[in-house]
């Protein structure tokens, strides 16, 4: 199939982009890496009447570390998460999660504003960025705001990016060096849309207990498990325990049934995946303490 007609604009300036989104609104739609919006205009499941392409912005494709934060462009290409020391070092729940994202033909032109934006369910970044606590920057002609990765997911692809506004920067702080981190994902094939997957961060303390945890599954919504994650804290680490967390922690979620897995069935997944996630997330960290 062929996309519905639709005006192109291709902005040079990050300025130029804005001035465009704010005069045309909610008629027109950015294009990043067109690995989701390509395929859904060609479908005809979306219609803009104008398509303003981002790829000359070279101000928003970028990765590098200020104030002790990995501050990532909305351009930059997930494959560049994925090939980058400086990720792989500081930030590996990161790295490790890029790997699942389709195939490399994908994640060469998808990019880390465009993934999360979609707000897929399935997608991976949505669900790893709520863990690491990351904040995103919207900006649009009238000026810019601050919001947190948890607050940004608001239903299936759908946040809370007004008309004329723009994610043009993801902010993820500096995990605690002590911390392990767990990334874990079922699909029928590799590259396949995941029917689940979770990310868990485990930080020890001093004493060889659970100090800090955190659980996120994919979703409707990245689904964070603060009811699971006060189960581990102040306590040993213990695979039993992270059983308990991630049942816990399943019971909770509410996903959708459809031609690829049944609800319950995801709900079964999540509580291995769960246990899974966090049972690697505690060795890699209480690895680094020697406990």
């Amino acid at each position: 199939m062929k996309p519905a007609r639709f005006d192109y604009y291709d902005p040079t300036t990050l300025a130029e982009a804005l001035s465009l989104l704010a005069q045309f609104g909610d008629t027109a739609k950015p294009l990043a890496g067109g690995q989701s919006l390509v395929p859904m205009m060609n479908m005809r499941l979306a219609r803009p009447a104008q398509l303003i392409d981002l790829n000359r912005l070279g101000e928003l494709n970028y990765l590098k570390v200020e104030q002790g934060e990995l501050r990532i462009g909305a351009m930059t290409r997930q494959r560049a998460l994925e090939r980058s020391k400086i990720v792989a070092d500081g930030w590996p729940l990161l790295q490790e999660a890029m790997r699942y994202v389709g195939h490399v033909q994908i994640r060469n032109r998808g990019t880390v504003g465009g993934s999360l934006v979609h707000a897929y369910p399935s997608a991976e970044l949505p669900v790893v960025m709520t863990a690491l606590e990351a904040t995103l920057m919207l900006r649009s002609e009238k000026g810019e705001r601050v919001v947190r990765s948890e607050e940004f997911f608001v239903d299936v692809m759908t946040t809370v990016l007004q008309p004329g506004e723009l994610l043009v920067e993801v902010r993820v702080p500096q995990a605690d060096p002590s911390a392990g981190a767990s990334f874990q994902e079922v699909s029928r094939r590799h590259g396949d849309f995941a029917l689940m997957g979770v990310a868990a961060i485990i930080t020890p303390d001093a004493e060889g207990n659970v100090a800090g945890a955190r659980l996120v599954f994919t979703g409707t919504i990245p689904a964070r498990s603060r009811e699971a994650e006060a189960l581990l804290i102040g306590k040993p680490p213990h695979r039993d325990r992270f059983g308990e967390a991630a049942r816990v922690a399943a019971m909770a979620l509410d996903p959708e049934s459809d031609v690829h897995a049944s609800a319950q069935y995801r709900k079964e997944v999540a509580a291995v995946l769960g246990r899974r996630a966090l049972e690697q997330a505690a060795n890699r960290s209480f690895l680094k303490t020697g406990h």
